[in-house]
């Protein structure tokens, strides 16, 4: 299977501006998400989609050619991830180069174990599913099935539906959210307009690699992370 693994990193960045380029300890942030995909022997080839010609510049000292700028319309705080995987299929189609399905892997989720990459794309494989997202486990006071909307007539009602809430926490499903750590998604699926399709495999994450870099604050997590854990 032929997969390209995309790596999105716009110049635009409110809390925590030039973050895709600042340094993370010795490194610039976008790098650990180069080196974890060059790292991957199931990737056929790795693009960083971006808008800035500083941060392009920085991929290419990182290892990874430039393909295209992405368009200023398409780096916005409006833009989506679907509009940016869209664009890339695009263009190497228009290049003549097909692939089977794109793996999305976020610079703002900087720290993955050795390995991660493949072993979700050989999950993604085996599942024959249309995507495969990482994720991790909700802890269970959060779990959905004990959560509550407010109903039309202003009282409460169990957020996924039913009647009965379940009692004990051992009788709680197990929950997932994604932690965007990784996306993996069949090219036919993301240009019929979707990044998930009709049926997502998953694969946990380990949750002492985790941080979404979004604010200052995550930025603090992420130092503290990165002398904890070894890459």
């Amino acid at each position: 299977m032929k997969i390209l693994g995309l790596i999105p990193a716009r110049g635009g960045s409110k809390g925590v501006p030039r973050k895709n380029i600042k340094l993370l300890g010795k490194l610039p942030l976008i790098d650990y998400t180069i080196n974890a995909a060059k790292e991957s022997r199931l990737l056929t080839q790795i693009v960083v989609s971006t808008d800035d010609e500083e941060i392009a510049i920085a991929a290419e000292v990182a290892g990874v050619k430039r393909a295209f700028l992405r368009p200023a319309e398409l780096a916005q705080d409006t833009s989506t991830s679907l509009e940016v995987v869209q664009h890339a299929i695009a263009f190497f189609e228009s290049q003549h180069v097909f692939f089977d399905a794109v793996c999305l892997l976020q610079p703002t989720n900087p720290f993955r174990e050795n390995g991660f990459i493949d072993k979700a794309i050989e999950k993604f494989i085996d599942s024959k599913a249309d995507s495969l997202v990482g994720v991790l486990e909700i802890p269970h006071e959060y779990n959905p099935h004990w959560a509550f909307e407010e109903a039309a007539n202003g009282l409460l009602k169990i957020a996924t539906g039913e009647i009965h809430i379940i009692p004990r926490r051992q009788d709680l499903p197990k929950a997932f959210h994604r932690d965007g750590s990784i996306y993996i998604t069949k090219t036919d699926v993301v240009k019929n307009g979707s990044l998930y399709g009709e049926s997502v495999a998953y694969i946990e994450s380990n949750p002492k690699f985790h941080v979404n870099i979004d604010t200052m604050k995550d930025w603090e997590t992420a130092e503290k992370l990165l002398t904890q854990i070894h890459l």
